[in-house]
């Protein structure tokens, strides 16, 4: 009787501890209205407050350059968090950051894509402290990742970060930052007149919504031209299939997945500089073949698609145009909300130990008649629709892309709130509504140009 009083004592202590540990780590998920909260009222009081840009006081110029980032030593594999932090072993593809610097006398503004599973908010905190060294102001930057699963890693402190990048490695940091401003200090040295040139096409069969499969994605691939008067051009194309199609147990490889084979043969089909960047990814897949070895089926699925964009490159036509202006929202959200059980949800001190606790931005960039807008987050491409139609009334090409700066987790359409789904449940980590939210914000932002 003795043990058996000593067992029930010290269940009843765990039973009091979890208890305890409960009441002081979880709260209620709040639901109120998103426009009744003070988060909303703040930002939409920022969104109010910004100017639009100044006018042209001359042609538009453009240059660009790209930036070796691979480096000498292994790294964490970023992306899968079901790969416990192990480093890849080879590099099948280097990585690069790539930077496109534009310039119309009164708007100077650099565009970043990083070869990366997305902007890691320790990069931007450096960026902000760095980029006046090269004359420039985080609010002249636009930056966004092609979302490869199979990138660096390293490059994010904390629990979560851990699981999504590996150990955290500061000279990863470091080396990020000077290879961007590297690349933004190069790509101004190129500085030239510059003609502008959009397109899209659908490349439907390719993807497909991972959330419910009947309803539509962001099927676009969208292409943006630049190009200089001694015939030298860029492009800057933005596809909203996840680059998964190097699988989660290939953690061994160093690669670019999709997106850097497509800027490869975008490089070699034109000849000139190619950039990429993960359009509305949030919830979406790429639609590859079965073929076992995935280098082989990044291929197939890279062929595919230039099928669709090669007669649109052909017929792609571009003119002066010296509108330029970049706009930066500081984006107030609701507090932390990753649920635990139900509508339970982690307190926010206890989310911030575990992530931390990163300012993110909205972008909105405008490039002649086309309007680039970045979130910080997987961004679902069932959201872009809404936002297209204020863009259409404007007059513009919408390109909307993922990873831009900070990194909130996914927003999808709020009728997914409740679906028990990775995207919905386990990485829905500021609350409810936020879909509707982010929309308004955007559709605010193009309204400003």
């Amino acid at each position: 009787m003795k043990y058996v009083r000593i067992l029930l004592k010290v269940l009843l202590g765990l039973v009091i501890f979890l208890g305890l540990f409960l009441a002081v780590s979880l709260s209620p998920v709040d639901y109120t209205p998103y426009q009744q909260t003070a988060y909303y009222r703040l930002t939409n009081q920022r969104l109010r407050k910004l100017a639009p840009p100044p006018k042209p006081k001359m042609p538009l110029q453009a240059g660009w350059a790209k930036v070796n980032i691979t480096p000498p030593y292994t790294t964490p594999t970023g992306g899968y968090g079901a790969r416990w932090g192990k480093h890849w072993e080879s590099v099948h593809d280097s990585i690069y950051v790539r930077a496109i610097v534009l310039d119309n006398g009164s708007t100077k503004v650099a565009l970043v894509a990083l070869d990366l599973l997305i902007t890691p908010p320790t990069v931007t905190e450096q960026l902000k402290k760095r980029l006046p060294e090269i004359g420039f102001r985080w609010e002249d930057v636009y930056t966004g990742a092609i979302h490869s699963h199979n990138s660096l890693g390293g490059w994010a402190p904390g629990l979560v970060g851990r699981l999504f990048s590996g150990k955290f490695d500061q000279r990863i940091i470091d080396r990020i930052t000077d290879a961007i401003l590297k690349s933004i200090v190069t790509a101004q040295q190129q500085l030239a007149p510059a003609a502008l040139g959009f397109t899209d096409v659908s490349a439907r069969p390719f993807i497909y919504n991972r959330l419910n499969n009947a309803y539509p994605v962001d099927d676009k691939i969208r292409l943006l031209k630049l190009q200089k008067t001694d015939g030298t051009s860029a492009l800057l194309c933005t596809y909203s299939g996840h680059a998964t199609i190097v699988n989660m147990k290939a953690y061994q490889f160093l690669s670019r997945d999709y997106p850097g084979a497509l800027v490869d043969k975008l490089e070699k089909e034109t000849g000139g500089f190619a950039a990429f960047m993960a359009g509305a990814v949030g919830s979406t897949g790429s639609r590859a073949s079965n073929e076992k070895d995935r280098f082989v089926a990044i291929d197939q699925f890279t062929d595919s698609l230039m099928t669709r964009i090669s007669p649109a490159l052909t017929n792609l036509k571009t003119r002066p145009d010296s509108a330029l202006g970049v706009l930066t929202l500081p984006l107030a959200l609701r507090e932390p909300s990753p649920r635990i059980l139900g509508d339970w949800r982690v307190r926010p001190g206890l989310f911030y130990s575990l992530y931390g606790n990163y300012p993110s931005d909205l972008k909105a960039l405008r490039i002649g008649q086309t309007v680039l807008l970045g979130a910080p987050c997987d961004f679902s491409g069932e959201l872009v629709p809404a936002i297209d139609q204020v863009a259409t009334q404007k007059g513009f090409n919408l390109m909307v892309t993922s990873f831009d700066g900070g990194y909130v987790g996914y927003i999808t359409p709020d009728k997914y709130y409740q679906l028990k789904a990775y995207e919905t449940q386990t990485m829905n980590w500021f609350g409810p509504y936020n879909g509707a939210y982010f929309t308004e914000m955007m559709q605010g932002l193009l309204r400003k140009f």
